[in-house]
């Protein structure tokens, strides 16, 4: 008998030991606590969903010359909800003129018909298969934001969203989609000497080599392209208006042209007339002027 104590000591003693080496158990969020959730990884590796106490509060309504950006993102969004077939979406284009802010919108036109988003940062994606597990099950339907999104050549999470997309063995789950924003219209670095992989056939084509098909690939994988362009100066006014409006400043027709005056020096000040720049504005002067 003393023997056999002696060995299960040591076998708990053991498995003490490998317990911390096992893959954790991803832990199932509070789902009715919020409508928006973060992929938090704490220091041993440890992933789980976290909710998101104070989502942003921004509506379709708010977001001024991307009409035509917003009826696509709207329509994919409101036919994913509705539970027809909708396309994974690649938001490219100029800084600050609503790309996150879309799909926040979105989030907030439709949660109450079931829509949940989970914001993944780009060196967690290779946990994007824990998280769709995770969800898979659920009735909500979920859309996946992963903002800001770029890649130098050989990172792991290039790789892990390209099978996420359309690479796995497994049926991307029906009640998930990939939405995510960029600068780069391909997310990877584009540089001169790729130029030289393009190959000229005979007849006079054009074939890219397997540098830029490599590069073209992760983009092509989503199914809806959606590009975003500067303002043009009036539209950049007519977005401070707007703000200026929200913000509860009195505007006379006095003041405007100084106004203007002042949101364009702001505007120049940053290098871009962007919906984001005139928002800053007019926090800015509202906070100054302020009855």
């Amino acid at each position: 008998m003393k023997e056999l104590e002696q060995l299960l000591v040591r076998a708990e003693a053991l498995l003490a030991r490998l317990e911390p080496l096992l893959p954790a158990q991803v832990a199932a969020p509070d789902w009715q606590a919020s409508t928006a959730f973060r992929w938090r990884v704490s220091r041993d590796g440890r992933g789980r969903l976290q909710g998101v106490t104070h989502a942003s509060h921004i509506s379709l309504a708010d977001l001024h010359h991307v009409d035509v950006q917003k009826e696509q993102i709207d329509q994919n969004t409101r036919q994913f909800v509705a539970g027809k077939p909708a396309n994974n979406v690649l938001l490219t284009g100029a800084r600050g003129t609503g790309k996150s802010s879309l799909i926040k919108a979105c989030l907030n036109q439709y949660a109450n018909q079931g829509l949940r988003l989970i914001e993944v940062e780009k060196e967690h994606l290779v946990d994007l298969p824990d998280i769709v597990e995770l969800v898979a099950q659920r009735p909500e339907r979920f859309i996946i934001f992963c903002d800001d999104l770029s890649f130098e050549e050989g990172e792991s999470g290039y790789k892990a969203l390209k099978v996420a997309l359309d690479g796995s063995i497994a049926t991307q789950s029906d009640n998930v989609l990939i939405y995510a924003t960029s600068n780069r219209r391909h997310l990877l670095p584009e540089r001169m000497s790729d130029n030289t992989s393009y190959v000229h056939t005979e007849d006079g084509d054009l074939h890219p080599g397997e540098t830029v098909e490599e590069k073209i690939s992760l983009s092509e994988r989503f199914g809806l392209w959606v590009s975003f362009y500067p303002f043009r100066q009036d539209d950049y006014l007519s977005i401070v208006h707007y703000w200026l409006k929200h913000f509860s400043v009195r505007l006379d027709k006095s003041d405007q042209a100084e106004i203007e005056a002042e949101a364009l020096r702001w505007a120049l000040q940053r290098g871009s007339r962007s919906g984001r720049v005139a928002w800053q504005f007019a926090r800015d002067y509202s906070g100054k002027h302020a009855v």
